[in-house]
């Protein structure tokens, strides 16, 4: 790297810009439920010019939709939580130490984040978000030890794609889990009239090639991304208590003497009964039907049970839940403030407006179709950062017009799926359990994900044009 007149190394522009972008939201960028209420202002204010609709009406219409997500909510902090419980299970955590080892320098450890994190995001996004979170902590803590240069935002970033590239097209997809469920609400309306099973979401060409791509060009932006060793700032920098601490969740002290309660709340047997059991019901789910098993309540059982078996003792399980839990404090907060603001979208009939507006636009050329819905799942995500939430709003529009342009389903899910994703790099919605693993602030970090956010909008929009379903 050449150096410049005052000694320091010259950035590449994509670095420049990743610095630029960095500094200005660490000054700017308040806190995610401050970003929430803001959110809420911006839906208003557009409510009010774009639809003419009343401040009374758009009150009633956001304390309407307050509630309307209580059921999606619960199900969403149960894949959080069983993800958190299994990338916490220490088989799982001496796997983490393993591969923090591997790199020799600051890019392979960069790199390696942003693979860990968007393979296990393509299995749980849930998985995806903690693993990904943990191993960028991880490697901060050997990167400090070896002296080795990282830049430890960059590296949240890394931990962060899982959640914003590669889920959507994974097995734990909202959009695509909601219409593998039989009599779900889009069958209800008669807007679809069949469960569309995993093979047209998941395990299609399709979506793996797009997987494929993803991984390969998440990697070399982050390889790009990374600054030149003098620039860098390590985990010291952030988290000084954390850089030389074994764990941060230290175990629990044993039961000197255990009573009878003790040894039944801790049970092997009665634990392991009831986990294989339930595994054994899970695979006959997909012994029957092996496409057409997986939806939202099978995903979530699956790993309700998966923990289980881990763990064994029920006392144990339990202990992991209640730990896992509170790194969900914030999305439990903020989960009725933006279902709010699904009301005041639906409610004044400015989600209407949007979807419409930008639908409109490949009426004439269905090959851009596939783009127009992943610009508007980014969109709305910023507004409303719950996949689920969304697709209830704008999925059966864009089914429809789908199909009306010959687009087959599973291809609209995945374009919606990854616009969703994508603006998660701006959204700090999701990062609350990362930002709480790794310390860091979302000003800390969202510099680089919005400069990953602009760098993969090529990337998706040749992507989603030009690959045939």
């Amino acid at each position: 790297m050449t150096q410049t007149s005052a000694g320091e190394p010259k950035l590449t522009p994509v670095q420049k810009f990743g610095e630029v972008i960095a500094d200005f939201v660490e000054r700017w960028m308040p806190n995610p439920f401050l970003f929430a209420i803001i959110l809420t202002y911006v839906a208003a204010v557009t409510a009010w010019l774009s639809e003419g609709s009343s401040p009374a009406e758009i009150a009633f219409a956001w304390y309407d939709g307050f509630w309307v997500l209580l059921t999606f909510a619960m199900q969403m902090v149960i894949i959080l939580v069983t993800g958190f419980v299994v990338a916490y299970h220490p088989v799982v955590k001496r796997g983490i130490l393993w591969l923090v080892r591997l790199p020799r320098n600051g890019r392979q450890a960069v790199v390696l984040v942003g693979v860990g994190s968007m393979l296990t995001g393509w299995i749980s996004w849930g998985l995806g978000l903690i693993f990904g979170a943990i191993l960028a902590r991880e490697m901060g803590k050997v990167a400090h030890r070896r002296s080795m240069a990282v830049h430890y935002p960059l590296l949240a970033v890394a931990g962060y794609m899982g959640m914003s590239l590669t889920w959507g097209w994974g097995m734990s997809s909202s959009a695509g889990l909601l219409q593998a469920t039989d009599n779900n609400v889009f069958m209800q309306m008669g807007i679809v009239d069949r469960v569309i099973p995993a093979s047209e979401w998941v395990f299609h060409p399709y979506p793996l090639l797009l997987t494929a791509l993803a991984l390969a060009y998440g990697c070399l932006m982050l390889y790009l991304l990374a600054p030149p060793d003098r620039n860098c700032r390590g985990i010291a920098r952030y988290v000084p208590d954390a850089a030389d601490a074994e764990d941060t969740r230290p175990p629990k002290p044993a039961i000197a003497k255990p009573s009878p309660a003790d040894r039944i709340n801790h049970s092997r047997i009665l634990g392991g009964i009831i986990a294989l059991t339930g595994v054994v019901m899970l695979v006959r789910e997909f012994v029957t039907d092996p496409m057409g098993a997986l939806d939202l309540n099978v995903f979530n059982f699956g790993f309700l049970m998966i923990g289980m078996l881990l763990f064994i003792s029920p006392s144990k399980y339990q202990d992991e839940f209640t730990d896992a839990v509170k790194g969900s404090a914030g999305i439990i907060l903020q989960f009725p403030f933006y279902a709010g603001i699904v009301g005041i979208m639906t409610g004044t009939g400015l989600v209407d407006t949007m979807t419409q507006s930008l639908l409109n636009i490949s009426a004439a050329n269905p090959d851009v179709f596939p783009v127009v819905t992943w610009i508007t799942g980014g969109i709305l995500n910023v507004f409303v950062p719950s996949a689920g939430s969304e697709w209830a709003i704008v999925g059966g529009p864009m089914m429809q017009a789908g199909a009306e342009l010959g687009v087959p389903h599973g291809q609209t899910i995945a374009a919606y799926a990854v616009g969703d994703a994508h603006t998660n790099l701006f959204n700090p919605f999701w990062a609350i359990p990362l930002l709480a693993i790794t310390g860091l602030r979302a000003r800390d970090m969202f510099g680089y994900g919005i400069t990953m956010m602009i760098l993969l909008v090529p990337f998706i929009a040749l992507a989603l044009f030009f690959l045939p379903y």
